[in-house]
């Protein structure tokens, strides 16, 4: 088990379909950390209200994990998002040890202070036009249930590989592009009108590290999609790991997405997004 100094998490979506628990659960027997931050939207209650409730084993397993870290000395804070507002009626409070926050402020190793947030109040969408919020919501898990489809129709015909709907939309509908930039602009310029390094933030399941506008954006991406999350090495340092090492899954349309091929540098290690990125 590597150990780091922090996780960030963000996006698991508990109670939906599309999360990738068992992904998850892998990349946490990979790593020990003293601080781990659920940076947002770890449950779905946008969903379960909606499309009804799925809690599979992987999901209880892995909230008994984060109460087991949280008993055993790891500080694990809990930043809801707008998927789990219900939760921000009960901010500054601590259950089994998990400490709820709107927002924290964490310093780092090296020294540098980085705001935590979700990100939900940088999103006009989600903001001022709920309506379109939840319609967005709906299409987004379309695309997910979509890709699950693909995958399978490219195994049967003997195509390698794992690509995604939902992120190639995310890169080329120009729309979705701006919105991102957006997105990325308002948290840095806040972040830095607070006099801080930068930010850790979640919400629009885009992961990356990046300087915007002098200040460092570090967005932790998602366990939906993408299945990413930002650790702080003992040293201070940031990276984007993206986790390439699922359990096996079974043969038919309905399964999770397929496992990632890249190589990893040993097993059960490190896969990486965006080259290993860094800060």
């Amino acid at each position: 088990m590597a150990e780091v100094r922090s996780i960030f998490l963000s996006d698991i979506h508990l109670g939906t379909r599309a999360c990738q628990a068992d992904r998850l659960l892998d990349f946490l027997r990979h790593f020990e950390s003293r601080y781990l931050f659920l940076v947002g939207d770890i449950l779905d209650f946008w969903a379960m209200g909606q499309r009804g409730v799925y809690w599979s084993a992987s999901m209880n397993t892995f909230v008994q994990k984060m109460l087991k870290r949280a008993r055993h000395g790891t500080e694990v804070i809990f930043i809801p998002g707008n998927h789990d507002e219900a939760l921000r009626d009960y901010l500054d409070s601590t259950f089994g040890n998990i400490g709820l926050h709107l927002e924290y402020e964490h310093r780092s190793a090296n020294g540098k202070r980085y705001l935590v947030l979700h990100g939900d109040q940088f999103d006009v969408v989600t903001k001022y036009h709920r309506w379109l919020a939840v319609l967005g919501d709906h299409g987004y898990a379309m695309l997910v249930r979509l890709n699950v489809l693909l995958s399978w129709v490219r195994r049967q015909l003997g195509i390698g590989g794992y690509w995604s709907l939902a992120g190639y939309a995310k890169r080329k509908v120009k729309t979705a592009v701006s919105f991102i930039c957006d997105f990325e602009e308002a948290v840095a310029r806040h972040v830095k009108e607070r006099g801080l390094d930068g930010a850790i933030c979640g919400h629009i399941h885009a992961a990356a590290i990046k300087q915007v506008d002098g200040v460092a954006y570090i967005n932790c991406g998602d366990w939906v999609d993408s299945c990413t999350a930002i650790v702080e090495h003992l040293d201070g340092r940031m990276e984007l790991i993206e986790w390439a090492v699922a359990p096996a899954q079974a043969a038919g349309p309905s399964e999770a997405p397929e496992e990632r091929p890249q190589a990893l540098p040993s097993p059960g290690r490190i896969g990486s997004a965006a080259e290993r990125e860094t800060v």
